[in-house]
This record gives structure tokens, sequence and C-alpha cells, in this order.
């Protein structure tokens, strides 16, 4: 099944025209190869420059999207922050309170007299004041007498000899 060629005249031709066509195909294939190396300088450049842009917008958009993500977990985290800040203040308030009431508590065991008791007796003595001066007829109430130290003896003492 093997065909032999004959080297005669028709197969030479043949032959030379076999090798011009490879020849011109080769010589066509090198020249595309090398139109597409100069398309693809010459438009490389230009889709480089519309890839930056096209990346810039996209950077543009994303950059955004994450303002707006930050914008929302600010607000949120602020939210809870106040949040928990009241809830502080409240227990705060509390266990003020508390406190306060126990400590009142405490001293009135002791029997310690509170402001209130002691503003009470404030006015109990502005009162008594008033009275002690229309008694003495608008005057000023006396000031109270000194007490005078009492007059102790001398007691005589025995000499022992």
């Amino acid at each position: 099944m093997v065909k032999k060629f004959n080297k005669g005249g028709a197969s030479a031709a043949a032959e030379s025209n076999l090798i011009g066509t490879v020849k011109e195909s080769s010589s066509q294939i090198w020249l595309a190869g090398l139109g597409a190396f100069a398309k693809a300088q010459e438009e490389g450049s230009k889709v480089f420059e519309a890839l930056v842009k096209e990346g810039a917008g996209l950077q543009k958009k994303f950059r955004q999207f994450a303002d707006a993500q930050v914008s929302d977990v600010t607000s949120e985290v602020s939210g809870k922050i106040t949040e928990a800040t009241s809830k502080a203040a409240g227990a705060w308030d509390r266990l003020e309170s508390v406190f306060e009431e126990r400590v009142g508590r405490a001293v009135g065991r002791l029997g310690v007299p509170t402001k209130a008791d002691i503003q009470k007796l404030s006015e109990r003595v502005e009162e008594l004041t008033r009275q002690v001066q229309k008694l003495n007829g608008g005057k000023a109430a006396p000031a109270a007498a000194a007490k005078k130290p009492v007059a102790r003896k001398a007691s005589a003492k025995k000499k022992v000899a």
C-alpha cells in the first residue's frame, strides 16, 4: 500500500508546485503573525488604557459600597454604645439609691440625726428665738449667762507629825 513516487517530469512539477505553495503559505503565516504582533502593540495600549479606566470606575463603586457599609456599621455600633451607656447609667442609679437607702438605715439605727432632722431643729430654734424676742418686748434675746465656776472651799489638811 505504499505508493512510490516517480521522479519523472510530472512529479517534479508537482513537487515544485507543492514547495512553492508551502513557501507561500509559510510566508503568509509569518506575515499574519507580524501583523497580529503589530496590531497587538498598537491596540494593546488602547486596551490597557480602557482597562485602567474601567478599573478606576470599579474602584470608585467599591469605595462607595465600602463607605456605606462602614457608615452602617458605625451607626449600629454607636447605637449599641448609647444603649449600653444608658443601661449602665440606670444600673448605677439603682445601685446608688440602694446604697443611700442602706446607709440611711444604718445611720438611723445608730441614732445619728439626718439632714431633715437638723433642718427641723433649726426651724424650731428660729421659732423659739422669735417667741423669746416677743416676750422680751422685741429686744434681742439676752446672752446666755456665763456659768461661773463654783468656788471650792479649801480643805485643811491635817499634818501628821
